[in-house]
């Protein structure tokens, strides 16, 4: 102990000596490497940025209002279709659909995961189809799915459960197997059961790994959405939109679009703002 003893002092009086030379007045100021402070409202600049840049070039006319309506007709259609109800039934129906399709996902996903991530066997017989699934994209596997479930409402839930459990298990799966196998150790020592296990060090351990994959969860599934509410649909965002492309109306399409953009960025910050409190305890470049 006393071997070592000068070298911490002389450590510890070089690391105080550092700071005081970089608190000291007219030194030069330390450079901060990391992003820096979040800017108020700053998920809005890149939105604000595109919306100032269509509104311009379609007042001046750059822009073919054939190929893309202006950002005020966009606007009136919108009006004119939330007047007549259009708009609110068909996003009723978009939500059930994503909605089902996500907690079916979720909790395949999430079930299969932790099977898979606790046991042996269960990696075995749960990774390797799952992988296989993970290389297939969903929307590939539409054809078949109509030919076993139809046209009708199980199709589209089911083709976007398969969208959403794909990134739930991958995330999920992977937060598992990072977990640091001393906690195990740890819990064995002090005897934990297997529930006590679970809620003292698998939950914490699996959450990071969960919301992240539920991130990309939900934008899945939308993009599923968009695709199975155009295969013989008579409802939804997506049946509006093709219905509009049949009859050339730009400005439907594009309320379609920024109704499933916005879609996306709230549910995305939903979970987002569900990771913040949940994950309050880590120190991250996001601030």
């Amino acid at each position: 102990m006393s071997t070592h003893a000068p070298t911490l002092t002389k450590t510890a009086g070089a690391a105080a000596e550092t700071a005081s030379t970089a608190a000291a007045p007219g030194s030069p100021r330390r450079r901060r490497l990391g992003p820096g402070r979040p800017i108020p409202y700053g998920w809005a600049l890149g939105p604000v940025l595109l919306l100032a840049v269509w509104a311009a070039g379609s007042a001046a006319g750059l822009i073919d209002p054939r190929n893309l309506s202006a950002p005020w007709t966009v606007v009136s259609t919108a009006g004119d279709l939330i007047a007549d109800g259009r708009l609110q039934s068909n996003l009723a129906t978009s939500a059930q659909r994503a909605l089902l399709g996500l907690l079916f996902g979720v909790a395949a996903g999430l079930a299969l995961a932790v099977v898979s991530g606790l046991s042996r066997l269960g990696e075995g017989l749960i990774d390797g189809p799952v992988q296989i699934k993970r290389a297939i994209p969903s929307l590939a596997l539409i054809p078949l799915l109509i030919l076993w479930f139809g046209i009708g409402e199980s199709m589209k839930v089911i083709t976007i459960a398969l969208g959403v459990f794909v990134p739930v298990y991958i995330h999920t799966h992977n937060g598992l197997r990072t977990i640091d196998n001393r906690y195990a150790e740890l819990a064995e020592t002090v005897r934990l059961t297997r529930p006590q296990f679970l809620r003292h060090v698998v939950l914490p351990g699996a959450l990071p790994g969960f919301l992240l994959g539920m991130r990309f969860a939900v934008t899945g599934a939308w993009l599923a959405l968009v695709v199975v509410e155009q295969v013989n649909a008579t409802s939804g965002i997506g049946y509006m939109m093709e219905l509009a492309r049949t009859y050339g109306q730009t400005d439907i399409i594009i309320v379609g679009l920024v109704v499933y953009g916005l879609l996306g960025l709230v549910s995305d910050a939903l979970v987002r703002l569900v990771e913040r409190r949940a994950l309050s305890w880590r120190r991250t470049l996001a601030g």
